[in-house]
């Protein structure tokens, strides 16, 4: 009898390509993993991972496997979520990913309603970049995602959370704060500082700049919201804010609206089509809508 645990030591090599690695992931020792994957092999007699000094690859048998394996534990998790539902469909485990430049911002308004909302589910919050939570979402390791919606995440189910706007930072000696409202078309000419590659805020933001005619400051691309703010803050360039980072107590930055239609991103929490736990996913949703409307 093939083994659940066994099919998670072949996940964890395919994924580390390091035997040692991959054995600190599933938290056991190394000689336990190696052990069991040549048990594994001896069992369906299939050489399923080549072992050498520098470097650990799969075989094509083991390639093919390990996509069958991904399945097998995709179905015992869900079965396992769905009979714990069954029980009491709003507790246990919950893995909730969001994007950084949501994540900070956003929590600070949901997780007390949410806590009191659902007090027997523990919730465990995990900041990625968008490409990778939307593969762990596939994969199982998430729960639910909170992000702006874009196209490619069709194949996921969605509900609508809220909208978020826009907004023009920028330093107050920037001629454009002389102004309560700003437009779009004021941005033609204009150099935007950006995110880098990787954040899907700067896909969206750029594509407003973009269409306005703007150009995209290429000297710097921030890692983060809060490196953005601080070159807007010292002078150095002005770039597009969510609505919910567009805090600044120093007097060192001047936020503008837009005039309708602003650019806006849409928040919505994405699912596994078929995911088991839907009741929980519906108070989750009722809840984060709650908070967002009484802010």
């Amino acid at each position: 009898m093939i083994k659940l645990r066994d099919l998670e030591y072949l996940i964890a090599i395919d994924q580390y390509r390091h035997f040692g690695q991959a054995a600190e992931s599933c938290f056991v020792s190394q000689p336990t993993l190696s052990g069991q994957l040549m048990k594994l092999e001896e069992q369906i007699g299939i050489t399923l991972v080549e072992r050498h000094r520098r470097n650990v690859m799969l075989t094509p048998a083991g390639e093919e496997l390990v996509i069958q394996a991904k399945v097998v534990l995709q179905a015992a998790s869900d079965f396992e979520q769905q009979a714990k539902a069954l029980c009491n469909p709003l507790s246990g485990d919950l893995h909730v990913g969001l994007i950084p430049t949501l994540a900070p911002y956003l929590l600070p308004f949901i997780m007390s309603d949410l806590s009191q909302r659902l007090p027997e589910v523990n919730f465990f919050l995990h900041e990625e970049h968008t490409n990778v939570l939307l593969k762990e979402l596939d994969e199982g390791r998430m729960d639910v995602l909170i992000l702006p919606w874009l196209n490619e995440m069709e194949g996921f189910e969605r509900y609508d959370l809220f909208e978020e706007a826009l907004v023009l930072a920028m330093p107050p000696t920037h001629p454009l704060s002389s102004k309560q409202i700003v437009e779009l078309s004021d941005l033609n000419g204009e150099q935007v500082l950006t995110l880098e590659d990787g954040h899907c805020l700067r896909d969206q933001a750029m594509g407003f700049c973009f269409s306005a005619g703007a150009e995209e400051d290429s000297r710097f691309r921030a890692t983060s919201l809060e490196t953005l703010r601080y070159m807007v803050g010292n002078g150095l360039g002005i770039t597009l804010m969510p609505q919910l980072a567009a805090q600044d107590q120093s007097g060192l930055i001047d936020y503008r609206a837009f005039k309708q239609p602003e650019p806006m991103r849409e928040i919505a929490l994405v699912v596994r089509p078929n995911y088991p736990r839907m009741t929980c996913v519906r108070e989750i949703v009722a809840s984060i809508r709650a908070s967002m409307n009484n802010r």
